[in-house]
């Protein structure tokens, strides 16, 4: 499944139900470079979790929502509420054991 890009028109719809994992990023963050492949290599072969992606200087109203200092963030929700977050570049086993776990 695709890593959809998400704005301020559709964020709460697509996290409403089932759980969701947005990736918080921007095009000029070198580590967002780094994790968006592993991000959408796990999208592939998760298919009960959906996966979004905020770029933060397009939509600083979810980013500044969600209080995002720190790129790159994923936040896990489940049906429109924040699980958990993790900041950084994490390597796809650390990523996916996160969800396992918290999704």
């Amino acid at each position: 499944m695709a890593v959809r890009e998400l704005d301020s028109k559709i964020f709460d719809k697509e996290t409403a139900k089932g759980t969701t994992l947005v990736d918080f990023w921007a095009t000029w963050c070198g580590p967002c470079k780094m994790l968006a492949p592993v991000i959408e290599e796990i999208s592939d072969s998760n298919k009960a979790v959906k996966f979004g992606k905020v770029d933060i200087n397009a939509e600083r109203e979810i980013a500044g929502r969600f209080g995002v200092m720190s790129i790159p963030t994923l936040i896990l929700f489940k049906n429109g509420e924040e699980v958990d977050r993790l900041i950084g570049a994490y390597p796809r086993e650390i990523i996916e054991k996160w969800i396992k776990e918290k999704g």
